[in-house]
């Protein structure tokens, strides 16, 4: 993040800020079954406050409503959760992103407290890059600055990831800071020797991941339904799942297994994106828990989880195992992918240079 502002850059204090957050977490029956991502955004509201907001606006998304209002994705259980998470703030939620009902609801908002706006992808102008759109939130929050924290989004360009930085000065926020500078230590000066572990079920998905480290990595490990489909390759350093602990290999065998952990307690850097068997099943998750237990519980190791099924894999682990420690547990899934293989992210492009 050496090319792009941050919030430790700029002046905070007395001004209304607009913050992008990735609230894209799972609600069952209403209820949010894991708030990592609500979690991770506390260090950037935490730091606003401290440095003076005078208030924090923030704007995120939920599911795919497909640009029409739908209850059932409505960021109110976020905004509940987030006055559980941080009860000194005085949190409040607002069901729309713009017009004057919500520049009441920012008036009325008290010094140094938060405002919680309705689901952005209610509404199409979104995923369009609307600049009119943008302009709406802009005007009616009367916020001074607007604080990339949504480092899951970046790869998009939306109206909260790329219109919206014309508006007023765009910075990036601390967890946004945190992941693109931990991705950054993996892919370009990783301590040897660096073991990537790539599973899941698309080759076309992966295989650009594979050709980025091939040149970089000591060991790359394919497991998943990738291997189990056959995938081959004549680079020296990719080492293939070779046995299956089932018949419908949904998940490698034992032999394989042995051989990526004897690579992650030989590593000093592990990258580990894709699960390594159908994990989502206990029955086939065996290989899966085994990698990350020992990954986890590996001191001096820098460990980096990327990859929705993967992260979600390891913080159901951390739940019941309260011992495992990663360097970063990714909150982008398809974000960390297109940063690793060096495509184009316009959310993180937009923002302002130092």
């Amino acid at each position: 993040m050496e090319n792009k502002l941050t919030v430790k850059d700029i002046k905070v204090r007395g001004q209304n800020i607009l913050v992008r957050t990735d609230y894209n977490v799972p609600i069952k029956d209403g209820k949010i079954t894991d708030d990592l991502r609500i979690r991770e955004s506390l260090p950037t509201l935490e730091f606003l406050k401290k440095k003076g907001a005078r208030r924090i606006i923030i704007i995120s998304h939920l599911g795919r409503p497909g640009g029409q209002k739908d209850i059932k994705l409505s960021l109110a259980p976020v905004a509940e959760r987030l006055k559980e998470l941080i009860p000194d703030h005085k949190v409040k939620f607002i069901d729309d992103v713009s017009g004057p009902d919500v520049e009441e609801a920012v008036q009325k908002t008290p010094v140094g407290g938060i405002l919680v706006l309705e689901n952005l992808r209610f509404f199409r102008g979104e995923k369009e890059n609307s600049a009119e759109f943008a302009r709406e939130i802009a005007e009616c929050t009367h916020a001074s600055v607007f604080v990339q924290d949504g480092f899951a989004v970046i790869h998009r360009a939306h109206a909260s990831t790329s219109a919206i930085t014309t508006e007023m000065p765009s910075v990036a926020g601390l967890l946004l800071e945190k992941e693109i500078t931990d991705l950054e230590k993996v892919s370009k000066n990783p301590k040897k020797p660096f073991l990537v572990i790539i599973g899941g079920a698309k080759v076309d998905d992966k295989q650009p991941l594979i050709d980025k480290f091939a040149d970089i990595a000591d060991n790359i490990a394919v497991g998943g339904r990738i291997a189990a489909e056959g995938y081959t390759t004549q680079l020296p350093n990719v080492y293939v799942a070779e046995d299956f602990s089932d018949g419908n290999k949904q998940d490698i065998g034992e032999k394989s297994t042995e051989k990526i952990l004897d690579f992650v307690k030989n590593a000093k850097t592990v990258l580990w994106n894709g699960t390594l068997g159908k994990a989502e099943d206990e029955e086939f998750s065996k290989s899966s828990k085994k990698v990350a237990e020992t990954i986890g519980r590996s001191n001096g190791i820098t460990s980096v989880i990327c990859g929705g099924d993967t992260t979600g894999f390891v913080e159901n682990l951390m739940k019941t195992e309260k011992d495992l420690k990663y360097s970063l547990i990714s909150t982008g899934g398809g974000a960390a992918l297109e940063f690793l293989i060096g495509a184009s992210l316009p959310g993180l492009e937009a923002l302002d240079d130092k």
